[in-house]
């Protein structure tokens, strides 16, 4: 059965924040007292999923909620530093115009979603923002409940191990992106349903020939 439900992550998938996040993060843990990221443990942290990053962190929970706030906040006011990558406009636009509908969960607010999504905002028909870090799998069900869609005609696109597992949780399919903050190898180990290695793989696998826009 062809997808016609796609629901994006956006950090890492659609727009480049990752440069953003690893020249900000380390005054972040200096404001809430947790372990900054350095070259020696970056890479390592890159095939960890995100309980076993806070781990090594030393991020309790009760903390994450004060932490993504502030994060929201600086992000506000860097929006225009944070670009999409190259061709996810165009990929965003060809899943459309072939009959595909387009949702955004992020757990940024959905203010900052549409600031850097700019014109390609207009594409998405469902925007579920705000997701916790494990809350992912909930707003999953809830945009397909909205597009009246089944698990079985929805896939998720993103660039985290969380991603995956919320996916799963939902019991839909997940495509997982090689150029976001997860290493390669770690998403790929997880065997995720598609891998895209490219930004315009993602309309190549997802749009069936017969669906192709002329």
């Amino acid at each position: 059965m062809p997808y016609s439900l796609v629901i994006f992550d956006l950090d890492g998938t659609l727009a480049d924040s990752f440069p953003w996040f690893l020249r900000n993060v380390n005054d972040v843990a200096d404001r809430f007292g947790f372990r900054r990221i350095t070259d020696g443990n970056r890479e390592s942290l890159r095939h960890a999923g995100s309980r076993e990053i806070l781990k090594r962190l030393e991020i309790p929970l009760w903390k994450l909620p004060a932490i993504a706030r502030h994060m929201r906040r600086m992000k506000t006011a860097d929006l225009a530093g944070i670009p999409l990558f190259p061709g996810a406009e165009a990929m965003l636009r060809v899943l459309r115009d072939g009959g595909i509908t387009l949702a955004l969960v992020s757990s940024d607010h959905e203010a900052n979603a549409r600031g850097q999504l700019g014109e390609a905002a207009q594409l998405f028909a469902h925007f579920d923002c705000g997701a916790s870090l494990f809350g992912k799998s909930t707003k999953f069900r809830r945009v397909m409940k909205r597009s009246g869609v089944t698990p079985a005609q929805a896939i998720s696109v993103g660039d985290e191990v969380r991603d995956i597992e919320a996916a799963r949780a939902a019991g839909i399919a997940c495509g997982a992106v090689m150029w976001g903050a997860a290493a390669p190898n770690a998403l790929r180990a997880l065997r995720p349903d598609l891998v895209f290695e490219r930004m315009e793989d993602i309309a190549a696998q997802l749009i069936v020939p017969d669906r192709r826009p002329d």
